[in-house]
């Protein structure tokens, strides 16, 4: 394995780092919310959904790829006092190192507190995203470490938003059994579906899944976690994604939010302690 020096492109008027593998494969990682906004694998495709009218500015967030929601889920805590869904997807992250190997490219963006964060959540943290691409296969690890004097719980996700051909033809398979809260019609189910199949409008939060299969046309999209148990499937559906400034109208018809999450068991650290979660996506053919 070799380290190079950082490719740096523009994108949204943002400093972001291109990964490409000796394969063929690219990723694109916003330094704006340390956010990954592109996966292609060899054969050119696009598996990621970046809204066309997405915008990167301080203090918002970019609509689309995989924002890292730290140190709370939506509104949801551990500690409500803070922004939607944490501090993190609306700040500016540093990368650390970049380095290509055999048959991936690798790199790891870092973020730290500072005053402002202080001022918003009064701890000490580092965090470490860790992007890996190779052949047909993406690697993201989000890395937690307690810098401060202090104990503090949080709850994390990568919002990944993933590219369907059209939200209403696709399957999602692995999520038969479990528990699920419904966010639109505020009750708790069992799933019963050993194929989910979507029409719209949908807000979920299923736990114990970490194996799942999304089926779209010939493409079978392969997506394991590891110790972020939890999964949220999210689509705007048509009349909320209508009154979204930065989607496309009909921009719920081509994505939809497949999260790793770790919502329900938020993880403690004491001082010195740390805390790693993994998503994986890997095309198994196309």
């Amino acid at each position: 394995m070799s380290t190079t020096s950082p490719t740096l492109i523009t994108v949204l008027d943002q400093p972001a780092l291109l990964l490409k593998a000796p394969g063929g494969a690219q990723a694109t990682v916003s330094l704006h919310g340390g956010q990954v906004l592109s996966w292609r694998t060899p054969d050119g495709e696009e598996h990621l959904y970046l809204s066309p009218q997405a915008v990167a500015a301080p203090g918002l967030a970019i609509r689309g790829g995989a924002p890292v929601i730290f140190p709370q889920f939506e509104l949801m805590g551990p500690d409500r006092s803070l922004p939607r869904h944490g501090l993190a997807r609306t700040r500016t992250w540093q990368v650390d190192q970049q380095s290509t190997g055999q048959d991936h490219a690798q790199a790891t963006l870092v973020l730290r507190d500072d005053d402002e964060t202080r001022a918003l959540w009064p701890h000490g943290f580092l965090l470490e995203l860790t992007v890996a691409v190779s052949g047909d296969r993406l690697d993201m690890e989000l890395y937690a470490e307690n810098t401060g004097t202090t104990s503090w719980p949080f709850a994390t996700a990568l919002h990944t938003y993933l590219a369907v051909s059209d939200l209403r033809t696709v399957r999602l398979q692995g999520l038969e059994g479990c528990t699920y809260d419904d966010r639109v019609l505020d009750s708790e189910a069992i799933e019963d579906h050993p194929e989910k199949r979507f029409h719209g409008e949908i807000d979920r939060i299923y736990r114990k899944a970490n194996h799942l299969l999304l089926r779209d046309g010939p493409r079978r999209l392969l997506i394991e976690t590891d110790e972020m148990p939890d999964v949220v499937l999210w689509n705007p559906g048509p009349e909320k994604c209508a009154a979204l400034k930065d989607m496309p109208a009909d921009g719920w018809q081509h994505m939809l939010c497949i999260e790793a999450a770790r919502i329900h068991k938020p993880v403690t650290l004491a001082p010195g302690e740390s805390w790693s979660g993994r998503q994986s996506l890997v095309l198994q053919s196309s």
